[in-house]
This record gives structure tokens, C-alpha cells and sequence, in this order.
């Protein structure tokens, strides 16, 4: 009786009205769940109120230092500080940082995925000094080859920008490198689609990458860029024609018995006897270095004249823009092959 009498009482509670009393509050329910916070704070004790203001220098290797950043538009205001205390310093004055230490920092924005930190890095590039970028366009290169033949289409004409800029800059150094001249040649097909005949017909679809309303402009920007290539690599050279002037010159003025001299004068290049590579390992001519004009237009008639031409032939007969960058490089090609011809 006792346990039957205790359910009916405990039944009952649920029923029962709860009688309040004043200034105490109302019981919370059994399934109640606190949900109130509190916010933490930070206090300092102790803050630096110094008016010194961090030095430039300084200020400029933190800026390097945000270059990894994962926020795109960190990295982009990043790149347009570091410009602007480039081209803003004193004229004749040295760089904030040799440019050693800038270039392992930046060689790997190429290939970023956002188009206006790409942009705002060929700006970079060219508030550089061009005397400084001479000796380290071997370790540009790589990044830039890869950007050629990359997945994304507005990479690879960055690419094509970053490469037109090279040329520009240090355009000797760029075509007679360690894999310059023909690693690069073989990006530039790869791009315009002309390393075969069937690729050819198609090339101006894969130059302009498929989108519609471009008018061809990748194409033509790739076809301009192409023949500042070759013009550096097989073209007149600025040095070069002087000196072969003034050898013929004084060739016609020496007597008897100075006959035939210029065959017999020290060689003007390096290792002249090198391409005979009678001492050393089998060679790689992919990544060999071509200083020599004459050895670069060998290579170029012997392994990407054929492709070259068949792919200006079918790009000559698109008209517009097209036709025009291609009568250019058309151009600089019988050029090349006048200069480069046997006598």
C-alpha cells in the first residue's frame, strides 16, 4: 500500500501549481541547459608607446615574409608595397634587399592562382633593375617553362608576359642558358599547338584556350613574344655586327703575306671546340647552353623550323590580329635564315 500511495503522490506533483513567494525567483525546469557565455579578454600591463617607427628595411623583409600568406589579397598588397619602395627609392641608390634574396621569394608566385597577384608580380618584376637580373635568369627560367604548359589558361599567358619581360631585360642571357633555347622553343609549341600537322590545324583554338570573346588575343600575344624569342636567339645581335664589319674591314686593308687571317685569329667564344664533345659524358641537348648564334639557328632549322613554318602557314591564312603577328614572326624568321645562310 505504501509504494502504490507513493506513485499517486508523485503523479499528482506534475498537477500541482507551484506557489511563489516574493523576491524569489522560479525554479528552473529539470531539463534546463545554461547557455550563457562569457567573453575572455586580453590586458596587457606593460605597452610600448615608443614614436620610433619600424626602419624601411624592415618593413620591407616583413613585407617579403607575407608573400606565403594563404589570403590572395594579402600577397597582393604585399607585392604592391614591395613596388612601391622599389621604384620610389632614391635614384642610384641600392635596392632595400640584393635581389638574391627577393627573386627565391617571388620565382614561385608564377604559378599562384590568383590573376591579380600574377599581375601585380610582373609589375614587380619590371621595377627591378635589368643589370641585376642578368645573372639569375637560370633560376627564373624553370618556374616560368612551367607556367607555359600549366593546366590554367591565364597562366600560362602570364607566362607568355613574364617571358616577353625577360627577353626585354636580359634577352642574351635567356636564349644561351643552361635548357634556354630549346626547352623554352618547345613551351612556345606547346602553347600555339604546332609540334605536329594535325595540332596546327587546331592551333589557334588551343592558343586562345577555348574562350569565347578573346579574339585571339592569347595567340597573338604568344606569336609576339615567340618572334622577340627568336630575334634574340637567331636575329641580328647589336655586338655581333659590328665586330664582323670591322674584322672584314680590316681584312681588305692587310698585305701580303697576311692572307686568310681571320681563320687563323683566337676564337671570340668560350670552349670553341665543345660541340665536338670529345671528352666529356654523351650530351643533352635539351639542356645544353647555345652561346653562339650559329649553334642556336643549327638546332632551331634542325628540330622546330618544319613545325614553325607549318603552323605560320595556317595561322597566316585566320587573318586580323593573327595574320599580322604572324607576318612578324614570318619576318624574323627569313631574317634569321639570311643572316644564318652559308656564303
Amino acid at each position: 500500500m505504501g509504494s502504490s500511495q507513493k506513485k499517486k503522490n508523485e503523479k499528482k506533483k506534475d498537477f500541482q501549481k507551484t506557489k511563489l513567494k516574493v523576491g524569489k525567483a522560479k525554479p528552473k525546469p529539470s531539463n534546463f541547459t545554461d547557455t550563457s557565455f562569457r567573453s575572455k579578454a586580453i590586458v596587457l600591463n606593460q605597452q610600448s608607446l615608443a614614436t620610433t617607427a619600424p626602419s624601411a628595411s624592415s618593413q620591407f623583409n616583413h613585407s617579403l615574409s607575407l608573400l606565403n600568406s594563404k589570403s590572395d589579397s594579402q600577397r597582393k598588397d604585399s607585392l604592391s608595397y614591395l613596388t612601391t619602395a622599389i621604384v620610389s627609392r632614391p635614384v642610384n641608390s641600392p635596392l632595400p634587399q640584393p635581389v638574391s634574396v627577393i627573386l627565391p621569394t617571388l620565382v614561385s608566385l608564377i604559378l599562384d592562382g590568383s590573376n591579380g597577384v600574377r599581375a601585380q608580380l610582373i609589375k614587380l618584376f619590371k621595377s627591378l633593375p635589368a643589370a641585376d637580373m642578368e645573372g639569375h635568369v637560370s633560376q627564373l627560367l624553370p618556374y616560368v617553362r612551367a607556367g607555359m604548359t600549366h593546366l590554367a589558361a591565364d597562366i600560362r599567358l602570364s607566362s607568355v608576359e613574364t617571358v616577353s619581360w625577360l627577353i626585354a631585360t636580359a634577352g642574351r642571357e635567356v636564349v644561351s642558358s643552361p635548357g634556354g633555347w630549346i626547352k623554352t622553343i618547345n613551351c612556345f609549341l606547346s602553347i600555339l599547338g604546332w609540334h605536329t600537322e594535325e595540332s596546327a590545324k587546331w592551333s589557334s583554338n588551343r592558343a586562345s584556350f577555348g574562350k569565347a570573346g578573346n579574339d585571339g588575343k592569347p595567340i597573338v600575344r604568344t606569336l609576339q613574344t615567340l618572334s622577340e624569342f627568336l630575334r634574340a636567339g637567331i636575329g641580328a645581335s647589336e655586338d655581333d655586327a659590328p665586330e664582323e664589319n670591322d674584322l672584314m674591314d680590316g681584312v681588305k686593308e692587310w698585305a701580303f703575306p697576311l692572307t686568310q687571317t681571320s681563320q687563323h685569329v683566337l676564337p671570340t667564344k668560350s670552349a670553341p671546340f665543345a660541340y665536338l664533345n670529345l671528352f666529356g659524358q654523351p650530351k643533352n641537348e635539351e639542356g645544353e647552353m647555345y652561346e653562339t648564334r650559329e649553334d642556336r639557328f643549327r638546332i632551331f632549322s634542325e628540330r622546330f623550323l618544319p613545325a614553325v613554318e607549318r603552323g605560320l602557314s595556317a595561322a597566316r591564312q585566320e587573318g586580323g590580329e593573327v595574320g599580322r603577328a604572324s607576318a612578324g614572326l614570318k619576318k624574323v624568321l627569313t631574317e634569321a635564315k639570311a643572316l644564318n645562310a652559308e656564303p
